[in-house]
């Protein structure tokens, strides 16, 4: 699956600017307000834990996790999102699955719909794309944090599926149930972790020259500036320059 490593994700993110940043604060809090919807104690409600993971691994403060928390349970006043995904090709022919929450579909689908044909793209109805993709944990390592044997002997013991050597980064893939547990084990033996998510990874990929590779890219931008969008996922396999 050259071209197609999460890594690639993980670095776009990083080099983020400060507004962009601020942006995915915005988004991860919303998700701790739905999840502490279900309690507001992570060592209750794993869900909350979890994206209270993703908030602390985003370096957010903990006032304003506490206040996401509060939100979700009632102590302060919020607004109610729902979870729902869109779905959608970009050019040529690449799926792709939007994660959202909103408080609104009417006003979201249509601005996904405009994002995707104005991205040279078209919107999709629902399962139309989604039995491409498969639900997944996936744990990003550096490569020179740990031996893979070493990685291999701790994630596959604590429930891991597979580890992948991408070359500069490991990639260990879970069930999503396992992820939490996985990590833990991770963390327990004192590797550094660069990145980790529950997230949508393509059972197969579409590959694509520069210039369609470039199209797509700047679809999934304008997708992940819509307010509503938490994730992109795409089964596009670029050119390794591209995504250098």
């Amino acid at each position: 699956m050259a071209g197609h490593s999460h890594w690639a994700k993980i670095k776009r993110a990083k080099g983020a600017n400060d507004a962009k940043r601020g942006k995915v604060w915005s988004k991860i809090a919303r998700k701790i307000t739905i999840a502490a919807k279900g309690g507001g104690d992570p060592r209750d409600n794993l869900a909350l834990r979890y994206v209270i993971e993703e908030a602390k691994a985003a370096n957010m403060f903990k006032d304003t996790i506490a206040n996401a928390i509060k939100k979700g349970t009632g102590e302060l006043g919020g607004e109610n999102y729902e979870a729902i995904n869109y779905e959608g090709y970009g050019p040529g022919g690449v799926a792709i699955m939007v994660e959202a929450l909103t408080n609104n579909r009417a006003r979201t689908a249509p601005e996904m719909r405009k994002i995707f044909e104005v991205g040279g793209g078209n919107f999709a109805a629902s399962g139309s794309v989604a039995f491409q993709f498969v639900k997944q944990g996936i744990i990003t390592i550096k490569a020179d944090a740990v031996s893979e044997d070493a990685l291999l002997e701790v994630a596959l013991e604590a429930g891991a599926e597979d580890v992948k050597n991408q070359g500069e980064v490991y990639e260990v893939l879970m069930s999503p149930t396992e992820y939490l547990k996985v990590k833990e084990a991770i963390d327990n033996a004192k590797i550094s972790v660069e990145a980790g998510e529950i997230t949508y990874l393509p059972t197969n990929t579409v590959p694509v020259d520069a210039d369609t590779a470039q199209r797509v890219l700047k679809l999934i931008d304008a997708l992940e500036d819509n307010d509503d969008v938490q994730s992109v996922s795409h089964n596009a396999e670029m050119p390794e320059s591209v995504i250098a």
